[in-house]
Order: C-alpha cells, then structure tokens, then sequence
C-alpha cells in the first residue's frame, strides 16, 4: 500500500476538475481549467461552453457543491488551499 504522502503527490486537483467537468458535459473540448494564486491559496477557474454551465452547477447546485466537496478533500490531502469557480 502506498503511504500517504505519495498519495497526496499524485493528486492534481486541476485535473480532477477538468476531468469530471469533460464527463459532464456534451462538449468535452470546450471545458478549460486555469489556476492561479490568491492570498496564499490557489483558485482554480473552470470555463466551459454556456449551454453547459447548467450541467456543471447540476439542479440547486449540487453538483458544483459536489465537485468543491471533492477539491477540498484533496485540499486536506495536500496541505493546500484550493478553491473552484465556476466561469459563465
């Protein structure tokens, strides 16, 4: 089993985002991530076609709430701050 460090190493919250948004939506080419940094923490931007900004936010919100959920769980994991905006 692989120590938990080298778990943390491999996880890439950009390509977490990026990769769940492609299967989400109907149009995979037209989703980007771009991070940048912020007062200490890294804020992650995706951007995707407007007729798929609906996908992404899901019904009340709960599918964009899931995907911070899942970039704050591997925020813990790497001792980082990440945050996930959603670009219209």
């Amino acid at each position: 089993m692989s120590e938990p460090s080298a778990i943390a190493a491999k996880a890439d919250p950009k390509a977490l985002v990026e990769q769940i948004a492609k299967a989400l939506v109907s149009d995979p080419e037209e989703v980007s991530v771009e991070s940048f940094e912020e007062d200490g923490e890294t804020v992650l931007e995706l951007r995707v076609s407007p007729q798929s900004v609906g996908k992404i936010i899901g019904r009340s919100g709960r599918t964009v709430r899931a995907m911070r959920a899942l970039v704050a769980a591997v925020s813990e994991k790497l001792d980082h701050r990440y945050t996930l905006e959603v670009i219209e």
